[in-house]
């Protein structure tokens, strides 16, 4: 058939079932993405006939004929207009969202907007700077030389992400390529008993059919922290015991992906099934169904024989005394469910042998150095012999902190010496991938007659699923300074990670923090009416301050973490002066109960015991600059904030600077992007780095100007400008002095804390449950300010993501451990039209470690959102929820009783 792509005619030959997003790709149109496959997303969206379409919904022979337009042929008028309206972070969804406002023609209507563009999911930004793209606002200035730092300069690739030119992990061309698919486990536990593959290495295209008998015996943790033995070691490429519904029996590769999946129907198992625990409750106790019980201490489980990851109790002070003696005592236990981190970009792996029979992996990750380590170390290679590199990878939220891809892909390409991709699908995404801890959490405070605590206690069971992956750290940091940020002398905590037959959890956005923090919240809610005072003064009563130390329950603990700046006080200030003024709420729709309700959170600046990044910057011949970082981009906008940086203490713009990135081969070592280190970790090893660079360069210069290199001389800004140094030009110093280099490291400790506050008000339909929100605020204690714009954006991105944590987003699973939730259509990530206009607002602090003042914040906007709802639809009711989410349903019966 012949049709016509951006002008050009195509000719092609579609094959059966083939969908026009996947014959797109195949003519090199990699600017279409794949979302969901199901027509939930809008990810593919291209103009079919000038019409907004779904190009994964339309089989391809029905493009015959007819014009397709991809961004790549638009009108950039658009685009440019989500350049300025820093209307993108991770930008995967970018491409479809621009198609769909184009071809609609949409203009001004915030409301209208909201409405017509339900059909595109975007997980990173809260929507509002692609309603400001939409209205032509713009939220960007030009760089200037030397003060790019505190100003909402432009992405670097802004313009690649509006046209689809910049390259996501699957956008690169590749030859000879094979295809992966896997075959799942139909049960939640089971062993395999025989497993015939005959019939399937004998269907058309198949390479390689992979069992349990060709997966290296190597134990390993999917979960990657720089030190890997922060994790159990209790899993396997390919495991003859299978311990939930998904998990990988077998992997077949072929020349495509239709063969493939078509052989995996032909691979023969016998399972013998047994007894399985999807309760964590149940999987604690005397007799439960093991999970890992053949493990030994080398695995690093706490308690296989009761199904325990990691435990810790501990106490400081006698709380049961202070309790009984206790003006008031509030309690409750709380429940959160699983999450999905529903990145727009599923998991994938692009891995080959290069020339020198190295083993080259390009894959959605946020950890390419934790990933080169250890699959070196699962295949026992020589780290030297691995090369791990991302492209922009399409959000991650710390499930790209896992290797679930990279592993199977290794195996294969190793076993078959040919370039082969594993592309997850979207059910894989919601079945097999490791999604957001589901936490019990039991709470109970006191506090004297004036309201300040003098007890706090609470129990934590965390279900880790099937593998311990992260299971450990999600639990420590989830008591840590949800627990540490009240001064309280009487404290204890109960905390038990606990295996189950069910879908693995993982690393999600706040990493604990976020569950144990609802409960938290939620209980001093309560607290604050019992003792008759405000929220916002119950908390100022009781919130650490400048000088204390940051006790968990150990009144002996030393370590780094402390208080390098304070921006509480701030942060409730501008809350409750927010709150005060009705003037900027949605009216209340008629009939509706409204109430308001605040929460706090703390979090720390990095992950605790190191975080690593080397970073250089150098002087190219042309006189531009360039910075090398191991950090990845995924949305986080470090990659901004790094230009920013680099460029400040060089007096360049931003635009002078090439940026090399997330390459083992290329750059120095960088544990990689979560615990959101990009800018505090990475940022300040490249700000030393640059500075170190600008005092090689004046002396350059000065020895250029017969000023010699060891003369006393200080040297300001001024001295060094976009194109010249002392009035020498770059060009020349990088002749005299060729390949000059500035380096910069930095460890990652000590560690200091940010501080947020979220504030709601909200109204409530008692005959529906129904929960409409018509104020949403949050005060960020971020230190510097280095993008306003950025720093806006991720903030209403958590606090987006949150508001779906808190009232739409649930996965369900069945009594027998299987997700039902496989698709965006079963589960509710907030669509455009279910996000409030979060008010951001800065407190004014400069902490002392971090890059010109600065502090990470990335993760801290989730936490504080979900109680501060909670709060405020307990303030409207009378009611007090305990368990997320708040759908309709369940406040509708809770309001019932």
């Amino acid at each position: 058939m012949r049709f016509e792509v951006n002008g050009t005619p195509v000719d092609a030959d579609p094959a059966p079932g083939q969908v026009l997003r996947t014959l797109l790709r195949e003519h090199g149109h990699v600017e279409v993405k794949k979302g969901c496959d199901s027509g939930d997303c809008g990810a593919c969206t291209v103009l079919l006939d000038g019409r907004p379409t779904h190009s994964c919904l339309v089989p391809a022979y029905r493009a015959s004929g007819r014009t397709v337009t991809t961004v790549a042929g638009l009108d950039p008028g658009v685009g440019d207009a989500f350049v300025d309206a820093a209307a993108f972070q991770c930008g995967f969804c970018t491409a479809g969202l621009v198609t769909t406002v184009a071809g609609l023609g949409l203009t001004q209507d915030d409301d209208e907007t909201a409405r017509l563009l339900k059909g595109n999911l975007c997980r990173c930004t809260g929507y509002r700077s692609i309603c400001d793209a939409v209205a032509r606002r713009c939220n960007t200035v030009d760089p200037v030389a030397g003060q790019d730092a505190g100003r909402s300069v432009r992405s670097p690739a802004a313009r690649r992400i509006v046209t689809g030119r910049e390259p996501f992990t699957l956008d690169v061309p590749a030859t000879d390529l094979a295809h992966l698919a896997v075959l799942g486990s139909p049960h939640a536990h089971a062993r395999i008993v025989s497993i015939d593959t005959t019939a399937a290495l004998a269907a058309p295209g198949v390479l390689a059919v992979l069992t349990h008998e060709d997966s290296p015996a190597t134990l390993f943790s999917t979960a990657r922290h720089e030190s890997r033995l922060d994790d159990p070691d209790d899993t396997r490429v390919l495991d003859p015991v299978l311990r939930f519904h998904g998990q990988r029996v077998a992997v077949v590769v072929a020349e495509s992906l239709r063969e493939a999946s078509r052989a995996l129907r032909l691979v023969e198992v016998e399972y013998e099934v047994l007894p399985a625990v999807v309760d964590p409750e149940v999987a604690r106790s005397p007799g439960a169904p093991l999970v890992h019980g053949d493990k030994g201490p080398e695995a690093r489980i706490s308690e296989p024989g009761r199904n325990v990851v990691a435990q810790l109790h501990a106490e400081m002070g006698s709380v049961a005394e202070a309790l009984a003696a206790s003006a008031h005592r509030v309690g409750g236990t709380y429940r959160t469910g699983r999450v999905s981190h529903a990145a727009l970009e599923t998991h994938a792996t692009r891995g080959w042998l290069d020339e020198d029979g190295r083993l080259v992996l390009r894959t959605s990750t946020q950890v390419p150095y934790l990933v080169r380590d250890e699959i070196a170390h699962i295949f026992a290679l020589d780290p030297a012999q691995v090369r791990v590199l991302t492209g922009r990878v399409g959000g991650g939220f710390g499930g790209k902190q896992e290797l679930l891809t990279e592993d199977v892909v290794a195996l294969a390409v190793l076993r078959t010496g040919r370039a082969v991709q594993y592309e997850m699908t979207r059910a894989d995404e919601f079945t097999i991938v490791p999604s957001r801890h589901p936490v019990r959490v039991e709470v109970e405070l006191g506090a004297d007659a004036d309201g300040v605590l003098t007890a706090l206690r609470v129990d934590v069971l965390t279900n880790t699923g099937a593998y311990g992956n992260h299971g450990p750290g999600v639990m420590f940091h989830g008591v840590s300074e949800s627990v540490a940020v009240y001064r309280c002398a009487n404290k204890r905590v109960d905390a038990e990670a606990v295996y189950t037959h069910t879908l693995p959890s993982g690393a999600f956005r706040g990493y604990g923090l976020g569950q144990v923090i609802f409960a938290i919240e939620s209980a001093m809610d309560d607290l604050a009416r019992s003792v008759g005072i405000s929220a916002f003064d119950l908390r100022r009563r009781n919130v650490v301050v400048p000088g204390d130390r940051l006790l968990v329950a150990d009144p002996e603990e030393v370590g780094d973490l402390d208080i390098h700046s304070y921006g509480m006080d701030q942060c409730l200030d501008l809350v409750e002066a927010a709150l005060a003024d009705r003037s900027a709420d949605l009216p209340a729709p008629p009939g509706t109960l409204v109430g308001s309700g605040t929460a706090v959170a703390m979090i720390a600046t990095i992950a605790p015991r190191g975080h690593y990044a080397e970073a250089s910057v150098r002087l190219l011949d042309d006189g531009r600059y360039e910075l090398s970082v191991g950090t990845t981009e995924f949305g986080n906008g470090t990659t901004t904030v790094h230009g920013q940086l680099v460029a400040q203490a060089l007096g360049t713009t931003v635009d002078r600077i090439v940026i090399r990135q997330s390459d083992t081969d290329v750059t120095g070592y960088d544990t990689g992007a979560f615990g959101s280190a990009g800018v505090v970790v990475a940022g300040l090893a490249l700000h030393r780095a640059a500075l170190q660079l600008r005092t090689k360069i004046l002396s350059a210069a000065a020895a250029l100007r017969d000023h010699p290199s060891d003369e006393p001389r200080t040297w300001d800004v001024q001295d060094l400008g976009p194109e010249s140094a002392s009035g020498v030009p770059l060009t020349e110093i990088a002749r005299a002095a060729p390949g000059l280099t500035g380096q910069g490291t930095h460890d990652g400790t000590p560690r200091s804390v940010a501080f947020n506050v979220h504030g709601f008000r909200v109204a409530v339909d008692p005959a529906t449950g129904e929960v409409t929100v018509l104020r949403s605020v949050q005060a960020v204690d971020a230190g510097t300010v280095l993008h306003p714009e950025q720093l806006r954006g991720q903030v209403e991105g958590g606090t987006g993501q949150a508001i779906g944590t808190a009232l739409f987003e649930e996965m369900r699973v069945d009594d027998e451990g299987r997700v039902t939730t496989a698709s965006f259509r079963s589960y509710h990530v907030p669509q455009m039209v279910d996000l409030p206009r979060t008010e951001v607002l800065f407190a004014d602090t400069a902490d002392d470690l971090g890059p010109l003042g600065a502090k990470s914040m990335s993760e801290a906007p989730y936490n504080p959102v979900a109680p501060a709802l909670a709060n405020a639809v307990r303030d409207a009711t009378g009611v007090r929820p305990h368990e997320l989410p708040l759908t309709p349903d369940r406040l509708w019966r809770l309001l019932q009783r």
